[in-house]
């Protein structure tokens, strides 16, 4: 069976994200709603960058489409990048990327607040998103990992509200322990990006900062090993 490997940074390829920009200004400072590079679109270049480095990590293990109503996975150890249908113990929840070789032991979403209108009006609906979304999945599955990329750009958050979305992020980020409460998720990322150039910002959150996307990968990879490393299929 394929072993696990050091994982790759999830890495955004530029370019992809400077059409995005390049959208958003044109639309006055707002994805379109439509596709080419709606918000829908937007979440998906970060679900499959998540699947790649994931799928890598398990041993460059098969990326499938999963049947959004299946409660398996198509083959017996891949990775799903999709609607990812998982029940929980609060209710049934799509994840946009999954691991469940035996049940859930990796489920992914990506969050997007694309213009100044939807970071006032959604984000504290966002945070109960989170926190119900980790519990749904540590209520009856506490090994496995629950991770969130949330996406906004710069623009759109002033430096208070930056601050506050970032505090509370790493509230509810970090669970390490199966024991830590059902409302956390092991790991949590803000990508603040920048329009015009594509580029996700340097200085916030902070370089050293758990929430910062380099982290992300090395996060994963350290909680699934002390928790998964070992164990069918990663037999060693």
């Amino acid at each position: 069976m394929p072993q696990l490997q050091p994982m790759p940074q999830v890495r955004i390829d530029v370019g992809e994200m400077q059409q995005f920009g390049h959208v958003w200004e044109a639309n006055g400072g707002r994805l379109a709603k439509t596709p080419p590079y709606s918000s829908l679109n937007l979440g998906a270049l970060f679900d499959n960058a998540v699947g790649n480095a994931l799928a890598a990590f398990l041993g460059n293990i098969p990326i499938v489409s999963p049947n959004k109503n299946s409660l398996l996975p198509e083959q017996a150890n891949c990775v799903e990048v999709g609607d990812v249908r998982v029940i929980g113990g609060v209710r049934p929840q799509n994840f946009d990327v999954g691991y469940r070789p035996d049940g859930i032991r990796f489920a992914f979403d990506s969050k997007t607040l694309n213009d100044e209108r939807s970071v006032g009006k959604n984000w504290q609906n966002m945070v109960n998103d989170l926190a119900t979304e980790a519990t749904t999945i540590h209520s009856r599955f506490p090994h496995a990992i629950v991770a969130f990329m949330v996406i906004i750009p710069f623009p759109c958050v002033d430096g208070s509200h930056r601050k506050a979305i970032t505090e509370t992020l790493e509230r509810l980020s970090g669970r390490e322990n199966v024991n830590d409460p059902a409302h956390m998720a092991e790991v949590i990322s803000l990508v603040l990006g920048h329009p015009k150039t594509g580029r996700i910002d340097n200085d916030y959150p902070a370089p050293d900062s758990t929430l910062r996307i380099e982290a992300f990968a090395k996060l994963v990879e350290n909680i699934y090993s002390i928790r998964y490393k070992g164990l069918p299929p990663h037999d060693e």
